[in-house]
């Protein structure tokens, strides 16, 4: 059966759907030989050689789906040119090849979110489906109540991004530093660190606590296990609920 070449590439867990038609239109797919450049092209997973980058790829597979707790200091990508730790270092032992479900700052720890399933990240990560997503934020200083409040109703960054955390509450603080928890539902890069920077706190600590309905509980760091059905069907079941929501 002929299906889109992009969902065929999702399929096999190179990358996503977006990705995938970004790796076409490069020229970096071909089928049966001969170089596609159209994202609608369609092929048959079963009877053509897809290859990308001249390697040959394969649908059969057994979708995974993984939780990660991220330490500090190590890359959200698959490789890295100046040779920094990197996530796959931490997932040796997984039986199939997985990638990231959005992405965690070097500096940053946490819960991080793997999987071969194109369609699946495509729900999760984009910034449509407003998947709540929990952070542990350490703050140099002692901030007041009403710069929390002011956090909270919205800062407008350099760049024109807003920074509008939810359920931002105060956990410790003392003379030196604070612990805060908050909300964000779009995951746009370092917006944390930026929202802070922009109201005179630099942050020293960042930690991803849940995604969701999925959560780091007792998950050591360096660590990961697979997500359960119930979290999975939970995920996307949350992705439709927001994506009707917002239609």
């Amino acid at each position: 059966m002929k299906e889109r070449l992009q969902k065929i590439i999702s399929a096999a867990g190179i990358a996503s759907r977006r990705r995938a038609e970004e790796l076409i239109a490069a020229g970096r797919v071909s089928v049966n030989g001969v170089v596609v450049r159209q994202p609608g092209t369609k092929a048959d997973s079963v009877k053509d050689t897809i290859r990308v980058d001249g390697n040959t790829i394969f649908t059969s597979k057994t979708n995974l789906y993984i939780a990660l707790n991220k330490p500090e200091g190590v890359i959200t990508t698959m490789s890295d040119p100046q040779k920094r730790p990197t996530v796959v270092e931490l997932l040796r032992d997984v039986p199939e090849r997985v990638y990231p479900v959005g992405r965690l700052d070097y500096d940053s720890s946490g819960l991080l979110l793997l999987t071969n399933d194109g369609d699946f990240a495509q729900r999760v990560q984009h910034p449509s489906f407003q998947i709540p997503k929990v952070y542990r934020v350490k703050i140099q200083g002692h901030i007041p109540k009403k710069e929390i409040k002011k956090l909270g109703e919205g800062i407008v960054l350099p760049d024109a991004t807003i920074f509008r955390p939810e359920n931002i509450t105060l956990e410790k603080f003392n003379e030196k530093s604070s612990w805060l928890r908050l909300t964000l539902r779009e995951g746009k890069n370092r917006i944390i660190r930026k929202g802070f920077d922009a109201a005179g706190y630099r942050v020293s600590r960042l930690r991803r606590e849940s995604i969701g309905p999925v959560s780091l509980g007792a998950l050591k760091e360096g660590s990961w296990r697979h997500l359960s059905r119930k979290e999975i069907t939970e995920l996307l079941d949350l992705a439709v609920r927001k994506k009707a929501k917002n239609s």
